[in-house]
């Protein structure tokens, strides 16, 4: 009597990390599913437009060439350009407070009806980095055209800039320069993206 064999086909299916409030799926039928919505998520996320708006240039050689190098990553995931902001001239017999009037009056003049505005801010939300993922990828499906992250000068934002923000984010408890800020938050924004398209930069305990 010969002997008998099951043959068992395997389909191996993506189950993305519940961390990023996406359900996991199994069997073709949802597969398929997941894999549309992925394709919906990479297509939106490559329609928009994400920008980082400082103040003043880079001043140390080393930050701004790995500042560099990041943005040339990010720019393979999404559309992403970097403004500066010229520092203000001028300034002998102006108040920290008026400086920061001053220069708010042209941080708002960069922004655009319809920007999604975020302030880089001590008193800003902090979150884990798949946290901030899975910000990105929620917000980049939103009909806005561009998604603006503002780090200020050494002074802050003024009044109005907090007032035409539409959330505040901040990267630590700690105090950093805001030069230094600029090469932290663009490897952040660098890790974020690469969460979302599976790759293996990040590593991340339970």
């Amino acid at each position: 009597m010969g002997q008998k064999y099951l043959c068992t086909r395997i389909i191996n299916i993506p189950h993305p990390p519940d961390s990023l409030g996406i359900p996991n799926f199994a069997g073709n039928v949802a597969g398929r599913s997941f894999h549309k919505r992925r394709s919906d998520s990479i297509f939106n996320r490559k329609r928009m437009k994400t920008v980082l708006i400082v103040v003043g240039k880079t001043q140390n050689r080393q930050l701004d060439a790995l500042i560099e190098d990041y943005r040339g990553r990010i720019g393979h995931y999404v559309p992403f350009s970097m403004e500066v902001q010229p520092e203000l001239r001028n300034t002998r017999g102006l108040s920290f407070e008026q400086q920061k009037e001053r220069e708010g009056k042209e941080l708002l003049g960069r922004i655009q009806n319809g920007d999604w505005v975020i302030l880089l801010d001590e008193r800003g939300k902090e979150m884990r980095s798949v946290e901030f993922a899975a910000f990105l990828d929620k917000r980049m499906q939103t009909s806005r055209k561009r998604l603006v992250f503002i780090i200020g000068g050494p002074y802050g934002f003024s009044e109005e800039v907090y007032q035409r923000a539409d959330e505040l984010f901040s990267l630590s408890k700690m105090t950093f320069s805001h030069q230094m800020v600029r090469l932290i938050f663009v490897e952040q924004l660098y890790r974020g993206l690469s969460i979302l398209n599976g790759e293996p930069y990040h590593h991340e305990s339970e």
